[in-house]
């Protein structure tokens, strides 16, 4: 049977588990949203996810209530303004994404897979098209994450989605969760107010990389 089959219960198996073992964490982290600024705890916003469908993405609230609707950090002017002092925090150690346990329980995302992205960042939903990176689960993490995350520029993003859907396997859903961990322990790729700010001298070295990679998978 095809790891593919088998994805979606390991998924339900792991948030079960994680949502049980995070529980203190998540009161905790509910506290201090709540003690810092006024308004809920959780976000929530549009996302695409299956097949370019729409579902509500959850996250820790990491802005002030009056921070812009609907639109990417990156596009903000000066989105330090807006991101609270408990939500610096959870954002360099993204820890806000969390809650993104329950959309995986909901069946919405996956653990591993393209991050969702916005219902209007067309560019990325439109490139991913050509890689059918659309036609899979979105996840709380993924290949393209650890290889850049809010650096990289949409076309190569979209590139390391399509490498992931054509490589898809344990053995690569494992490398995302250990380079995951890797990245978030050192904070890396982590951008307020920008995206894309890799050069295309680094950005042609990390294709280079994960060329290198995606032949070492099929070996």
């Amino acid at each position: 049977m095809k790891y593919i089959e088998h994805k979606r219960k390991i998924d339900l198996m792991l948030s079960l588990i994680g949502l049980i073992v995070l529980a203190p964490l998540f009161i905790g982290i509910m506290i201090a949203i709540k003690l810092e600024s006024k308004g809920p705890v959780f976000f929530k916003q549009k996302r695409v996810g299956l097949h370019r469908s729409h579902f509500n993405i959850l996250k820790f609230r990491t802005m002030r209530i009056d921070a812009p609707k609907d639109m990417p950090t990156h596009l903000l002017g000066d989105p330090e303004q807006y991101i609270t002092k408990v939500g610096k925090f959870l954002r360099k150690t993204s820890l806000d994404e969390l809650p993104q346990i329950i959309n995986i329980l909901k069946g919405e995302m996956a653990v591993i897979g393209p991050r969702p992205a916005l219902w209007n960042q067309y560019d990325l939903i439109n490139e991913r098209e050509n890689y059918k990176a659309n036609d899979v689960l979105p996840g709380l993490t993924g290949w393209a994450q650890i290889n850049g995350r809010d650096e990289l520029p949409i076309d190569l993003k979209a590139k390391l989605d399509g490498q992931y859907v054509k490589q898809i396997s344990l053995r690569m859903d494992f490398k995302c969760l250990i380079g995951t961990l890797i990245s978030v322990a050192k904070s890396e790729g982590v951008l307020e107010g920008g995206t894309g700010a890799m050069s295309k001298e680094v950005a042609s070295s990390k294709e280079l990389e994960n060329y290198e990679v995606e032949n070492n998978i099929k070996e």
